[in-house]
């Protein structure tokens, strides 16, 4: 079986995409491996976890936005800034933003490796000291910048305050009081265009394979994380899933 064949044998879930909806559908398979090379737009750098899609939907560049997080259950809206760095400055900006949740912090390691279905499966570590942390997420860099199915949550329950470095790569910050944060994105010339797109709001694809999800399993023990999640079959290296 061909690369090709492969990557559409891992990507399309029933019903998931409708026929013909997808802009990799009828590429040819030199196509597909060129578009999935290229990293670069303009001055923007994606990590290597995700590409857009072949038609470009979304034009990947840097930028942060102000949202809102919606809580249907509670009745209420919590601002939220969503920033899109590029490759070079994405893992020191994270680490930096981490600082004003204070010294103690909890941490969620999210996962899509081995799910069956669309989703992912989350692992939870309360109380846990912000340098140790940011110790051992630097020794897992490479896992958590290319890994299209790990993502990260580090927050202060008693602020509220998350930060989120989720599986796109995107930088998403939930509370309150966000200024801090803001004004950090900005000394690192993030600057805010309310009117950016990001990656997820189209077709895209996640990058994974066998040895980030053994690195991923290695985290879990370094953060003394337990319990584990369901199986799944193996994937290539691209073409884990097309998600629009």
């Amino acid at each position: 079986m061909g690369f090709l064949q492969r990557f559409f044998k891992n990507v399309f879930r029933e019903g998931e995409l409708p026929t013909g909806a997808s802009s990799f559908q009828r590429l040819s398979e030199a196509e597909l491996e060129s578009h999935l090379e290229v990293s670069r737009y303009g001055n923007f750098t994606l990590a290597d976890a995700v590409r857009p899609s072949y038609d470009l939907q979304v034009v990947p560049s840097q930028g942060y936005r102000h949202d809102y997080f919606r809580d249907e259950e509670n009745h209420n809206s919590v601002p939220v800034l969503m920033a899109s760095v590029s490759r070079e400055h994405l893992f020191e900006t994270f680490m930096e933003l981490l600082d004003p949740l204070g010294f103690t912090v909890d941490v969620v390691l999210e996962t899509s490796h081995k799910q069956r279905h669309r989703g992912h499966a989350d692992l939870y570590r309360e109380h846990i000291d912000l340098p140790v942390l940011k110790s051992v997420l630097w020794e897992y860099e490479e896992l958590l910048m290319n890994d299209g199915c790990t993502g990260l949550a580090v927050l202060n329950p008693g602020v509220p305050q998350e930060i989120q470095f989720d599986e796109h790569k995107l930088l998403i910050v939930y509370g309150e009081q966000l200024r801090e944060f803001e004004d950090i994105l900005r000394q690192r010339n993030v600057g805010c265009n309310d009117q950016i797109r990001f990656i997820t709001e189209a077709e895209h694809v996640h990058s994974s394979s066998d040895l980030f999800a053994q690195q991923f399993d290695e985290l879990k023990t370094r953060l003394g994380m337990d319990g584990d999640f369901a199986g799944g079959q193996e994937t290539d290296d691209w073409g884990l899933e097309v998600r629009g």
